[in-house]
């Protein structure tokens, strides 16, 4: 097979065709999705914040404790007493009496204590633990689209660069076989040994390229099995998410800038600062609660003796002067809600920046693809009239192996193209924060991380961790 049927071959399989029984770009996605360790560390971490929540509530509920004291006393008890004798009351003795006894000292207690009022304390650090819940959420949204673009991107690639390899190959097999008919043509003396020099040149260089491309073919592996977990074995062609696009610029801007986890994420931290700096306010307020005590006590005081006794207490705590402490944490928390405020800013600028970028480099990579068709066209036509002419002396070898090589990087011109094509129409959908399972209709169900903030938010008790 020729070069040019070669190269045909490989853009329409790895490109433009289908495969049979082959991995597609959305099964390595889905891999990725339910696989990827960096997305499963994320949904961990958005458990754990889901935990801050109950850890808030925990304010207001009552809190019981018990304590209890058991041990050894040895107790010895030295007196002593001074006799005056009845008939003569200036003769005196000193008596000293000696008592030794042991007792087993023992106490027990139970308190309670029960919130009234804290400030408002306990119930803006729920609201703020709640937001922070849903900023985890965005956070693990832009986690999950970051996967996923690196699945796309890996998978392209691996595309790509098979078919660089494979092109790379063939131009190899074309060089020899012309360096086997040059030197027919040297034995015959229709040409030079320098055309002979000329095509042993770049049969050496074209081997050392077809070798760089194995090498960023092996690297490209090595990516993917990162990021999908598996080797890459039979991929089918991938194609663009163009059903999924905007059709303006505009649209794509107003749709990220409503709906990007970056932005989200921001804002949702902005209002977790907002709701800090109540919950600190609530320092400065008065607290209130109801206190209890059962307690028993036995051998304590003296061997024999018991102390049995409840009682229940109100608990007023009025804070008057704390050494400007909390007034400093306020002050530091409306700088951090300032701050969180700016960076909901940046957010909004960032990403409207990824769509322009993005939406631009859409666009170039469909006029390369247009440009790098008529250049592969136009150099086909060339080399075969460079051939033809050189069959009658009017061309020179150098000159066919110039046309030749032109070919070949408007062939592997194509394939990058494409491969851009592909990766460029998902990086503007995760520029509008819809790179997703969701979107993409990858799983029915997928992964909701709303089922275990249900099953913790209102939990009073158990350590164990809920099924997910």
């Amino acid at each position: 097979m020729s070069m040019r049927g070669v190269a045909s071959v490989l853009i329409c399989f790895f490109l433009s065709g289908g495969a049979t029984h082959a991995e597609t770009l959305m099964g390595a996605m889905l891999r990725a999705y339910n696989a990827n360790p960096q997305l499963n560390a994320g949904r961990a971490e958005l458990r754990a914040i889901d935990e801050r929540v109950p850890q808030a509530e925990a304010g207001m509920r009552p809190r019981v404790s018990g304590d209890a004291y058991l041990g050894v006393q040895h107790n010895r008890l030295v007196t002593k007493q001074r006799d005056v004798d009845i008939n003569d009351p200036t003769n005196t003795s000193i008596t000293k009496n000696i008592q030794n006894g042991d007792s087993i000292p023992r106490s027990a207690h139970l308190t309670f204590e029960q919130p009234i009022f804290d400030g408002f304390k306990t119930q803006n650090q729920t609201r703020a633990a709640e937001s922070g819940v849903f900023a985890g959420r965005e956070r693990l949204r832009l986690t999950q689209q970051r996967v996923l673009f690196d699945a796309v991107t890996a998978y392209m690639n691996v595309l790509r660069d098979t078919a660089a390899l494979k092109l790379q190959e063939s131009n190899v097999a074309v060089l020899k076989e012309q360096l086997r008919q040059t030197r027919e043509r040297y034995q015959y003396g229709q040409i030079t040994l320098t055309d002979v020099a000329q095509v042993e040149a770049r049969l050496a260089g074209g081997k050392s390229l077809a070798g760089a491309a194995r090498a960023t073919l092996d690297a490209s592996i090595g990516v993917y099995r990162k990021t999908v977990g598996v080797e890459p074995t039979k991929l089918a062609p991938g194609a663009p998410i163009d059903r999924l696009l905007p059709k303006s610029r505009d649209e794509a801007e107003r749709i990220a800038q409503n709906e990007h986890p970056f932005i989200l994420a921001a804002l949702h931290e902005a209002d977790v600062a907002d709701l800090d700096i109540k919950a600190l306010e609530a320092d400065f307020m008065p607290k209130l609660s109801i206190v209890g005590d059962v307690f028993t006590q036995t051998d304590i005081s003296g061997i024999g003796n018991r102390n049995v006794g409840a009682k229940v207490l109100g608990h007023l705590n009025v804070p008057i002067y704390e050494g400007g402490l909390t007034s400093s944490r306020v002050r530091q928390a409306k700088e951090t809600a300032g701050q969180r405020r700016f960076d909901a800013d940046v957010a909004r600028a960032e990403v409207l920046s990824l769509v322009r970028a993005y939406w631009g480099a859409l666009q170039a990579a469909k006029t390369q693809i247009s440009a790098a068709q008529t250049q592969i066209a136009a150099a086909e036509r060339a080399l075969y009239g460079i051939r033809e002419e050189a069959k009658a002396g009017q061309r020179t070898t150098l000159e066919i192996l110039i046309a030749q090589q032109e070919l070949l990087y408007a062939r592997i011109a194509l394939v990058f193209a494409q491969r851009d094509r592909v990766v460029a129409s998902y990086a503007v959908l995760s520029s509008l924060g819809r790179l997703s399972s969701g979107w993409l209709d990858l799983t029915p169900g997928g992964y909701d991380p709303a089922i275990h903030f249900e099953q913790v938010k209102d939990l009073w008790g158990d350590p164990t961790t809920p099924d997910r």
